[in-house]
């Protein structure tokens, strides 16, 4: 995969049609979309793990503020 310098990409996206463009930036804007859903996705499996593991946090709100307060000092 060739490597290119950021405005080597802005040229050469410049001399793209408006409709390259556009057709571009949606391709990118599903791509990050698609990038967002998969770290979800991660992060729901380990949670589910740790749930499952009963390697989770239960209490009221004030308790887990204090607990976060404490983790975070």
């Amino acid at each position: 995969m060739n490597a290119y310098s950021f405005d080597t990409v802005l040229e050469i996206v410049e001399e793209m049609s408006d409709d390259e463009q556009l057709t571009l930036m949606e391709l990118i804007r599903k791509h990050q979309i698609e990038k967002r859903c998969d770290q979800m996705a991660r992060n729901i499996a380990l949670a589910n793990d740790d749930y499952a593991r009963d390697d989770v946090f239960r209490g009221s709100v004030d308790e887990i503020m204090a607990e976060l307060t404490i983790v975070s000092v």
